[in-house]
């Protein structure tokens, strides 16, 4: 425990972490891949690249100092962290390297204005914020290897199927080289494939959502090939589309996530996703479907058109069902999908259009895509009167804000 001279210096760092959090977060993942290269085997490059990684760093510790007499406040933000981390690999013999560059960190952007004082108040509370995550990521590793078919790291899958879903997405069917059992998971979740890029020095992590019903003896991702090749992101996604096929292995982890349906619930739910972000929504729906068929859904799917939709058929196959109402928005819809009458709506979700056909706002919402299209859909919740607790979301990478 934290005496409350400890605290006081914590909190009063506060306004300062806000105004420089990501000055110092960027500093620290420079001089932390700088002591440790080999730690570049771990995180996103991607993210690097983008600042994502560093502002939600950033995000996390000014948290953790606002509430580090009440850590318990922020639990939520540490189990999805978890998650995350348990998913990558990160085990408690990696803390203590983050903990010293985020000091160095700290008083390299802050000068003298970082005391002693400050410093040693500071490494006292990282180890308290570190016994946190380590406690609850030690669970998690516990649980997904001894849950029935569970593996601790990375295990082996062969690319049973490789089939093209659209101009832009490919799923890729896993299955188990030693032909065992494999986990369950919740629907929502994602799985963390490790690849080793001919002509890269460092692996390259990826999380993907698991796109189909828990319950079969594969695992199935659609993955959006990024364009282009020169960031790190569209690196990966083409060396799965071309690079990768039927019969090929690829490291994955076990199914790992907090962004997932609660199928104990019987309240209506709403669906909503633009672009990839269908993943998570597609096993979610076909759960609903498979697991609570008197549960009223509705899915809603926002593209750019046909032919970037997609898993249109399987969604058109559900909609047949009673409890189930789908609609496609296409913001750029192609003559021909004019001539076939391929969607119900040419636009964007609007807060009007929600209005006036979810009647309920007792149901829950579920949704993912582009940020844009998140903020979009948030917005419009919280103007139409949803509760808080009823809007569930969740990022591609780093967690963000959808606040304006």
């Amino acid at each position: 425990m934290l005496n409350q001279k400890t605290i006081d210096i914590i909190k009063s760092t506060g306004p300062v972490l806000e105004k420089h959090g990501e000055t110092i977060t960027t500093r620290f993942y420079q001089l932390m891949f700088g002591n440790h290269p080999e730690l570049l085997n771990i995180f996103n490059h991607a993210n690097q690249k983008q600042g994502r990684q560093q502002k939600a760093l950033a995000g996390t510790v000014y948290a953790a100092a606002m509430y580090i007499d009440n850590l318990e406040a922020i639990l939520p933000v540490v189990k999805q962290i978890a998650h995350k981390h348990r998913s990558l690999g990160i085990k408690p013999e990696h803390y203590p390297i983050v903990g010293k560059h985020l000091l160095l960190a700290i008083k390299d952007v802050l000068g003298d204005a970082a005391t002693d004082e400050i410093i040693n108040a500071w490494a006292e509370a990282y180890n308290v914020i570190a016994d946190a995550f380590i406690s609850v990521e030690a669970e998690m590793y516990d649980e997904a290897a001894r849950q029935q078919g569970g593996w601790d790291g990375l295990r082996h899958f062969i690319v049973d199927r490789k089939v093209v879903e659209s101009d832009v997405i490919t799923s890729f069917y896993l299955k188990p080289e030693d032909n065992g059992g494999i986990a369950g998971f919740l629907p929502g979740q994602y799985i963390s494939i490790n690849l080793e890029i001919d002509g890269e020095e460092y692996t390259h992590i990826r999380q993907y959502s698991l796109s189909d019903a828990p319950g079969k003896d594969y695992y199935r991702i659609s993955v959006k090939r990024e364009a282009g090749t020169a960031n790190p992101d569209g690196m990966v996604s083409n060396y799965l589309h071309d690079g990768v096929n039927e019969g090929d292995i690829l490291k994955v982890s076990a199914p790992a996530g907090d962004f997932v349906l609660n199928t104990e619930k019987n309240t209506p739910v709403v669906l909503l996703s633009g672009g990839v972000g269908l993943t998570p929504m597609m096993s979610m729906l076909k759960t609903v479907v498979e697991m609570q068929p008197e549960r009223k859904v509705t899915f809603i799917h926002a593209a750019a058109n046909g032919k970037v939709h997609a898993l249109r058929d399987e969604v058109e196959e559900l909609s047949r069902l009673e409890h189930l109402t789908s609609y496609i928005f296409y913001d750029s819809p192609t003559e021909e999908d004019r001539r076939n009458n391929r969607f119900d709506v040419e636009g964007y979700v609007t807060r009007d259009w929600l209005k006036d056909k979810i009647a309920t706002r007792e149901a829950d919402f579920y949704f993912c895509g582009p940020v844009p299209f998140m903020k979009a859909i948030n917005r419009s919740l919280k103007d139409l009167g949803v509760k808080e607790e009823r809007i569930h979301f969740e990022f591609f990478g780093p967690k963000g804000s959808l606040e304006e």
